[in-house]
């Protein structure tokens, strides 16, 4: 997991290609006009989903996980905690759903950090995360998911983690 401002986007371009194109498109994207959808940045490899929607309360969510994308979430108004956890030998309570790439687990998060306006998270395949949870009462927020597809070396070596 990664936590930082958009401005510092630049660092982490080396991580993988599509990490890079992913901040491009925040860079040059009208971020305050986008309406609510999805967006496509390089067909099923990487694409963004835009969201409004009210923060939540902790007690009925559960952390998500994914095996074929990684997220990049960013605030583009308002602000919400994000839980964690990293993904070891916890048992989904919803299990993993190839179509939706999406998995639940029921354990709470080890910790949460708060996702601002300017900021973004990076959640790859072994970080549970908690997202969408209210401050201190609930609020709008509107914010940006970029799915980048995991490549096949980081496939590689999370298989041989498992």
């Amino acid at each position: 997991m990664i936590i930082d401002r958009l401005e510092n986007a630049f660092r982490y371009n080396v991580l993988n290609a599509g990490i890079a194109k992913a901040f491009a498109y925040l860079q040059s994207t009208d971020l305050a006009a986008i309406v609510p959808g999805k967006y496509e940045i390089d067909g099923d490899n990487i694409f963004a989903i835009v969201q409004e929607y009210q923060t939540l309360s902790t007690e009925a969510e559960q952390m998500e996980a994914h095996k074929k994308y990684i997220d990049v979430q960013y605030m583009i108004n308002g602000e919400e905690l994000i839980g964690h956890a990293v993904l070891q030998d916890q048992i989904p309570s919803q299990v993993y759903e190839e179509t939706t790439d999406f998995m639940l687990f029921r354990e709470q998060p080890s910790f949460f950090s708060k996702l601002q306006t300017g900021m973004f998270m990076i959640f790859y395949p072994t970080d549970l995360h908690m997202p969408c949870i209210k401050i201190n009462e609930p609020a709008t927020v509107k914010k940006l998911v970029i799915k980048v597809k995991v490549e096949k070396a980081e496939k590689s070596s999370e298989s041989k983690s498992e």
